[in-house]
């Protein structure tokens, strides 16, 4: 028995030496381990490498997002300036066929199937007649009528810069005009559209303070109030906007004051 004992022992040691012995190369648990570690490895390697495309997609996703939110804000610019220039024209147009019938008689009715083109002509005849006594009247002459046109049609084309000239000169030339007001109201316009408010500011008050007869005075309150809030005094322009409401309520000028008072308070101003 003892010697079965001691046998057994042998055997055993025999065994445990081999493994103690055998190099690591072939040594199956160290087998095992670095068949998992490449395995976890390859694993690592394709998640990382589906989260790049994921991210890469979405960074493509956001950019088709963003050139489509810019394309919609150059279109609403687009449509906002052309916007403004037709409202600006159909001012523009609605002042000057003001200035016709201020200027002289009524203009001639359409002519109807019974009085036929010569009584037309005939009202047409009367129109222009009265047009030129009236300017006549004015002290200025026909020529103040004709500069004023000029200069006006200039600010229709948008030629601010001539247009500021040309009515710089009539205010000289014709100091007296019954168009004196308007211009000088059109003057100030020049420079509000290109955006020089502090310019414009006291050539809208001069409309104000030296034409109170004006047909432009709601106009030109109205615009000191829209200059003194692009130069960031809000009080003096809530005062103002308010003013052109309780003077002229009645009044396309009360309307857009009206806006631009609620726009002040939704911007906390």
């Amino acid at each position: 028995m003892r010697v079965r004992a001691i046998a057994g022992a042998v055997v055993v040691l025999i065994g445990v030496s081999a493994c103690a012995t055998q190099p690591p190369s072939e040594d199956p648990v160290l087998i095992k381990l670095t068949e998992i570690d490449d395995r976890l490895a390859k694993v690592e390697r394709l998640v990382n490498n589906d989260s790049l495309v994921q991210l890469a997609g979405q960074v493509a996703e956001i950019q088709a997002e963003l050139r489509e939110i810019r394309g919609q804000v150059e279109t609403l610019s687009y449509e906002a300036e052309g916007a403004a220039t037709r409202q600006r024209d159909q001012y523009l147009d609605i002042d000057q066929r003001l200035q016709t019938l201020e200027g002289g008689a009524p203009p001639a009715s359409r002519p109807s199937a019974r009085t036929g083109g010569a009584a037309a002509g005939g009202a047409a005849v009367g129109a222009a007649a009265g047009a030129a006594a009236a300017a006549q009247a004015s002290g200025g002459g026909a020529s103040d009528r004709v500069r004023y046109q000029e200069a006006f049609d200039l600010l229709k084309d948008g030629r601010y810069d001539q247009a500021r000239a040309d009515f710089q000169r009539f205010l000289v030339d014709f100091p007296n005009s019954d168009l004196a007001g308007h211009s000088q109201y059109w003057l100030a316009e020049t420079y509000y559209v290109t955006q020089q408010y502090k310019e414009a500011l006291p050539a809208f008050q001069k409309v104000l303070n030296d034409y109170p007869q004006s047909r432009k005075l709601p106009d030109a309150l109205l615009k000191v109030g829209y200059c003194q809030y692009e130069l960031g005094q809000y009080d003096k322009a809530r005062a103002d906007l308010a003013g052109v409401v309780q003077k002229y309520p009645e009044s396309t000028a009360a309307r857009l004051a009206g806006q631009r008072l609620d726009r002040m308070k939704s911007e906390g101003h």
